[in-house]
Formats: C-alpha cells, structure tokens, sequence
C-alpha cells in the first residue's frame, strides 16, 4: 500500500500524541511485537478502541487500524515515532543549554 500525504502526516500526528504523552516505549514495543502478526495486531487496536478513543480523533483512529495491517506501515511508524521522540529529546536538551 502506498502512502499518501494525508496518511503520512496522520502518522506524524499521532507520532506525536504518543511522544508527548511519553507513550513512545509502549508503542515502540507493542508496534515491534506485532509486526510478524500485523493483521491482528490492527485487530487489537480495533478492540482497543473504546479505551482509544478519548485519546485520539475516531476517524483518525480508523485510518491507523487500517495502515497497521501492512507490515511495511508498521515499520514506517515505528520509524516516525522514533524521529518525533528524537526530535523532543533535542529540543529538551537545548532548552536546558539556554
């Protein structure tokens, strides 16, 4: 499956929900241990979802269950969520050096 811009920067966003809530382990690891399974690792957070919802925008929420089932889009998350939590860190660091 193809990404398009719209995905990419629903990935972004909800890299960043995760970062800024300090969730990126969690989901680092849920995300890495689901991977060989990725059809019900989406089935999981379809079932997570009542849970899910007061966190993140419903329909946003769907998309992500959906590009979840493609292993390649769980590793582009990953690697989103990572670059977000990069990004946080530096920022941190050069508010502290200031």
């Amino acid at each position: 499956m193809i990404l398009s811009e719209e995905d990419k920067k629903l990935m972004d966003k909800m890299a960043g929900v995760i970062v800024s809530r300090r969730l990126t382990a969690i989901a680092i690891f849920f995300l890495e241990s689901s991977r060989p399974l990725s059809f019900v690792g989406s089935q999981f957070l379809i079932f997570m979802q009542p849970f899910i919802q007061s966190i993140f925008n419903v329909q946003d929420y769907d998309r992500i269950t959906k590009l979840m089932e493609d292993r390649n889009n769980v590793e582009l998350f990953i690697q989103t969520i990572e670059d977000v939590e990069s990004k946080r860190n530096k920022s941190v660091k050069n508010k502290r050096v200031s």
